[in-house]
């Protein structure tokens, strides 16, 4: 009983919707249409750094979990593992990299202490790493807070073109004698609207997704952080001597 009432009002929504976009200026539609590209970019960036986002937690658990159980800071590194998208690990390689270069003797044999030179470069290395990583993870980001921040003004852009279009065909009609009552405006008026509803499809869903990406992204930028001032302390105990 209820489905064919649904059918109904869908039938009844979809044919207003068809009406008030055969009434659209073409201003308004240029400016819908740049809405549509503006919703395609923000719906694939969110999705690509879902499961960029996604992937690199699973990674970076995994990571974590079998470095803590390695005898030495270089038990990964000298395994020569490939770990692409792992932030943990991209810090990780550069830091170990920086040192092994430090502390590699002409025969090939590493060196079983390390200056206090060679560890504060070492630690600048893993700074400079984990602004790498955090970059890579932000990259995309911009074209969601464009979408969040530009759609409803190009809606309401279309919005006042539209009323501006409407008001201004009402005082020509009449102006000519005819007779401009609300039948003859609202169809200008609801087609104006249009552009505000399109413009907050857009920014709404940016929005949210913007707002989730933004705090796992501090959430592993932290996780990145931390791990460097353990890696650094971790290096130090191994291969820097206590002063006497």
């Amino acid at each position: 009983m209820n489905l064919p009432i649904g059918l109904l009002f869908a039938a009844e929504g979809g044919m207003k919707l068809t009406y008030v976009w055969e009434k659209a200026t073409p201003e308004a539609k240029a400016i819908i249409f740049v809405l549509a590209v503006f919703s395609i970019f923000a719906w694939s960036v969110m999705a690509s750094k879902a499961v960029q986002m996604r992937r690199a937690k699973r990674l970076n658990h995994y990571f974590d979990s079998e470095f803590r159980g390695q005898a030495t800071v270089f038990g990964i590194f000298d395994r020569r593992l490939p770990v692409d998208g792992c932030p943990l690990f991209a810090v990780y390689q550069d830091g170990c990299t920086v040192l092994d270069a430090r502390l590699r003797q002409p025969d090939g044999a590493r060196k079983a202490n390390a200056s206090v030179k060679t560890m504060e470069h070492v630690k600048r290395s893993l700074e400079g790493a984990v602004s790498r990583e955090a970059l890579k993870l932000e990259s995309g980001l911009v074209l969601l807070a464009a979408a969040v921040s530009g759609a409803p003004f190009l809606g309401l852009l279309g919005t006042v073109w539209g009323v501006m279009d409407a008001f201004g065909g009402v005082a020509m009609a009449a102006q000519a004698g005819n007779r401009a009552d609300l039948g003859a405006m609202a169809p200008g008026v609801a087609a104006a609207l249009i552009t505000t509803v399109a413009g907050l499809l857009v920014a709404i869903p940016s929005m949210f997704g913007y707002n989730w990406m933004v705090h796992n992204l501090r959430v592993l930028t932290v996780e990145l952080d931390n791990f460097a001032q353990s890696l650094a302390s971790r290096m130090e105990t191994e291969f820097l001597k206590d002063e006497e």
